[in-house]
């Protein structure tokens, strides 16, 4: 008979900037599959460098670890696999929400919270999200390279999606998503509501670094009408 225990577990992420009162954008950003945070947050320095009291950059890993290749060598991480799957999603979504509210303590109120998912991240951030959508809702949602599960709830889609901005964001070349896979997904989403936009670049299953730096401008650019209506 299969049981289940829990356990304590010690999860690591990266960040780039510090906290602060001047903090405008936090962006938490999820790895694909095979990947580590510390290779994958370099994707998003000039973010913060650009920006270095405006921005901070965090980078969650995943909880479970493996060799790339037979026993030793290059190490990579994976959200989930099909084993166990409901007790894994179960353990993300307290992961980034410990994490998340560690990292809110001292986040001014008028910062902009930014959740990216690359390839395998897109499923583990949008089920986190719509695990609890009234409290953990974003102002921008962007899933690069991957979907949004359709085991999701329709209840928590649309508490979670409705006018929410999402980019969906895929290379031409992509050979996991393509474009056209891009624009049904936009189609399930603005049924639930979701403000979609759809992006595509010359390049395959990877990030863009001229993508990034749009969604980075769009926040500041939505912050700064915010701060001219109050």
């Amino acid at each position: 008979m299969e049981r289940h225990i829990s356990v304590r577990r010690t999860a690591r992420y990266q960040q780039l900037g510090e906290i602060s009162p001047a903090t405008q954008q936090l962006w938490l950003v999820a790895h694909g599959y095979g990947q580590l945070a510390e290779y994958f947050i370099r994707h998003f320095a000039p973010l913060q460098a650009a920006d270095p009291a405006g921005t901070v950059i965090v980078a969650p890993e995943a909880l479970a670890r493996f060799y790339l290749n037979g026993t030793e060598g290059r190490v990579g991480a994976s959200w989930m696999t099909k084993a166990d799957r409901l007790a894994e999603i179960a353990d993300q979504a307290d992961y980034l929400t410990t994490l998340l509210d560690e990292l809110s303590a001292g986040l001014p109120p008028t910062a902009r919270l930014t959740v990216l998912g690359f390839s395998q991240g897109t499923a583990t951030v949008s089920r986190w999200l719509a695990s609890h959508p009234a409290r953990l809702r974003p102002q921008q949602l962007v899933l690069w390279a991957g979907d949004f599960p359709v085991d999701i709830q329709a209840t928590e889609a649309q508490t979670l999606l409705r006018e929410l901005p999402v980019a969906l964001v895929s290379g031409e070349q992509d050979e996991y998503v393509s474009p056209a896979k891009l624009h049904q997904q936009a189609a399930i989403l603005r049924q639930h509501g979701a403000q979609v936009s759809t992006h595509t670049f010359v390049g395959g299953h990877t990030l863009e670094a001229g993508l990034l730096r749009q969604f980075h401008a769009a926040a500041d650019q939505n912050q700064a009408t915010r701060r001219g209506e109050r």
